[in-house]
């Protein structure tokens, strides 16, 4: 979401072919030969896109977005869908950054659709350049990689990289038999993290409501985010946030006051998970207040370092309803610095030799985690190696004072760290 802009184009990929029909011994590997309409690098395979109804009777569009292009994307994916009545509700999903050469697959909701044979439109791509390195995380396709009589798979997945990576996700989708899709899944049970070398287990059920039998999974897609960005109409204009959670969330939208927010809400599974909602401060002194079906929900309001707020609180198993958020404050919110303003603080005080080089560096350090600036394959060493010339308090010194944008002193520090003339 604050990413910048770089680049826009659409385009669109046929809906699902109907019925296919593949021989079970050919497995995975089958899906490299399928046919595809492809109008650009960035496309949804029609084998790969299918909308149903799950038990629940909400019905639900899945798909996968590949991405060919030698660099990482933000897709936009806005599908519509043709109920009895001949109305088009159409949905918009700010899907998840894809790195260079990486596909991901995503699920939608859309609990206003009702009749018996709802038509799903051809799915329509807009996509923005952004900086994402490819998660270091490999699926081991060896016999360890099981599908089980009840539907679920085991596997495990290795760290090929030099980082260690948080909270990784393992996404695939769910093949049945007479319908070809019959879900996107995830691992269920949390990864706290994976160092460099290791090898952990992984399984994923599909979907409670998914009720056909499982036939196989395809596109295993490691992912170090499942943060969604979502837009929602407020004050007569566009109010971006973030989730982040086990369950799915849908249909956002803020009463004519704009301080109070609802959003439907599903956990098909018979599992506690978590939601986490991260919202743009317009006052930064917004009290929140949460409930589910007019219930009140414990929750914790807390604020990051880059000034964002964070709502969190537990979702219940096998639950759904409507979740609404109150307390937001009239209007838009400003726009947000890219860089903290403690980060511009320590660039003061570092300057002024307050603190050490390394009490700087920290800063640089939070830049590259949280993916403010980013550096291909940058190296992980200890911070008792971390070196910064003197000569660079020039620069730091021309931000503090504004004499040169966020955007300029981002593009110093990116290349004098490609140079290694900082490390970090």
């Amino acid at each position: 979401m604050r990413n910048q802009l770089l680049g826009l184009k659409t385009f669109s990929t046929p809906s699902r072919i109907s019925q296919l029909i593949i021989p079970m011994f050919l497995g995975l590997f089958i899906l490299l030969l399928l046919p595809t309409i492809a109008y650009a690098d960035v496309f949804i395979p029609d084998s790969e896109y299918a909308g149903y109804y799950d038990y629940e009777g909400v019905y639900t569009v899945v798909g996968n977005v590949k991405n060919q292009n030698d660099f990482a994307l933000i897709p936009i994916i806005t599908i519509s869908v043709i109920d009895n009545d001949q109305k088009k509700i159409t949905h918009t999903l700010h899907h998840v950054p894809i790195p260079a050469m990486t596909d991901i697959p995503f699920k939608l909701k859309f609990p206003e659709i009702h009749g018996d044979n709802p038509v799903l439109l051809n799915a329509e791509l807009e996509y923005s350049k952004t900086k994402k390195n490819p998660v270091p995380i490999q699926i081991i396709y060896d016999k360890t990689l099981i599908t089980h009589e009840d539907g679920h798979v085991t596997g495990r997945i290795t760290n090929i990289g030099n980082q260690t990576v948080y909270n990784p996700k393992i996404f695939a989708i769910v093949h049945g038999y007479e319908k070809y899709i019959l879900d996107v899944a995830q691992n269920i049970k949390p990864i706290e993290k994976i160092e460099p070398g290791q090898i952990l287990n992984f399984t994923i059920y599909p979907d409670p409501s998914v009720s056909e039998p499982v036939r196989f999974y395809s596109c295993f897609a490691p992912v170090d985010t499942t943060v969604i960005p979502v837009t929602a109409k407020k004050n007569g204009g566009n109010f971006d946030f973030r989730y982040d959670s086990g369950a799915w969330y849908s249909a956002a939208k803020f009463d004519e006051k704009g301080t109070t927010m609802s959003i439907r809400g599903y956990n098909s599974y018979p599992l506690e998970t978590y939601a986490n909602f991260e919202f743009p401060p317009i006052s930064g002194n917004e009290k929140f207040f949460v409930t589910l079906n007019d219930e009140p929900v414990d929750f914790i309001q807390s604020i990051d370092e880059m000034g964002f707020w964070h709502v969190a609180f537990r979702v219940g198993p096998t639950s759904q309803g409507t979740l609404k958020i109150s307390g937001f404050d009239k209007g838009l919110p400003p726009e947000m610095p890219k860089i903290p303003q403690w980060i511009k603080t320590n660039a003061n005080w570092w300057i002024t030799n307050q603190i050490t080089d390394s009490e700087f560096l920290e800063g640089i350090d939070f830049l590259f985690e949280k993916q403010i600036v980013s550096v291909p394959e940058r190296d992980v060493i200890s911070e008792s190696q971390w070196k910064i010339p003197s000569w660079v308090k020039n620069s730091a010194g021309w931000w503090s004072e504004e004499k040169i944008s966020d955007d300029e002193f981002l593009n110093i520090i990116e290349n004098l760290v490609k140079r290694n003339i900082i490390v970090i």
